[in-house]
């Protein structure tokens, strides 16, 4: 059963298993598909995780679409991709986490003791990124996929896909370094949160190197707190960017849905 509700004002559509034994999972979809709520729904239900599903939609998107919809998002990507669009979008959702898991407290869904999981692809994986290095909330798992490791990685792919060069200001510098994943790892794993990273060798979006270099420059944190089955990297050979109608669709699902079952 599926619910479309808001929670303090995020639009959200919370999935509920037959039985719940598990903290709530919140997600975050990405830019290209699946680009909304349902979509990712849709793509990935997590049935067999006997836990809450909370479906976020990200800032700028979905309901919260701006009157110019596609065309003022484009408009925004070329004026500016990093103040306009990366911090809004995905600084912006990883800061409503906090207000959305009060809100899941309110209604009883979570007890004020339990640490939530979470899952992001492109766009929402960074989201993920950036919330698990602030620390703001305490998070079990994490899992994400084709995600943008931070500012930096998200100017990449957009000047790889519109073939224009992006203007740095001052500003935006500051901001690729405080969302820079790689760079922030010592506080991604401050509390070793068990983190799935799961990339495609055939994403022309994001590239496999960010995923490695993300893994690399956490591994240290983990070997030394002996904690490394909690950190992996799975390369899925052939996978696209947009993995929704991929041929690897099922095996994606399992993988994920294990990595949230593991007690």
């Amino acid at each position: 059963m599926s619910v479309e509700t808001r929670l303090a004002s995020v639009p959200v559509l919370l999935r509920f298993p037959p039985k719940i034994s598990r903290p709530p999972i919140l997600l975050w979809h990405g830019f290209g598909p699946p680009a909304s709520e349902r979509a990712l729904m849709e793509a990935l239900p997590l049935d067999d995780v006997p836990a809450l599903k909370v479906y976020l939609g990200l800032p700028q998107f979905g309901a919260r679409e701006s009157p110019g919809g596609r065309e003022d998002m484009i408009r925004r990507q070329k004026e500016d991709l990093g103040k306009l669009v990366f911090e809004p979008v995905v600084v912006g959702a990883a800061e409503e986490l906090p207000s959305v898991v009060t809100a899941l407290q309110q209604l009883s869904c979570l007890r004020a003791s339990d640490k939530v999981d979470l899952f992001g692809f492109s766009a929402g994986g960074a989201a993920v990124l950036f919330a698990l290095a602030e620390g703001k909330l305490p998070i079990d798992k994490a899992v994400i996929v084709n995600a943008s490791t931070g500012l930096t990685a998200s100017v990449d792919a957009f000047e790889r896909a519109t073939k224009q060069q992006y203007n740095w200001s001052d500003y935006t510098r500051q901001l690729a370094r405080r969302t820079d994943a790689v760079q922030r790892a010592k506080d991604i794993a401050r509390d070793h949160p068990a983190l799935l990273i799961v990339q495609g060798s055939g994403d022309t979006m994001i590239t496999s190197k960010n995923a490695v270099a993300l893994r690399d420059a956490l591994m240290p944190y983990y070997e030394s707190s002996h904690d490394e089955s909690r950190l992996r990297l799975a390369l899925v050979d052939g996978l696209s960017h947009g993995w929704a109608d991929s041929d690897h669709l099922g095996e994606l699902r399992t993988t994920i849905a294990d990595w949230f079952s593991t007690p």
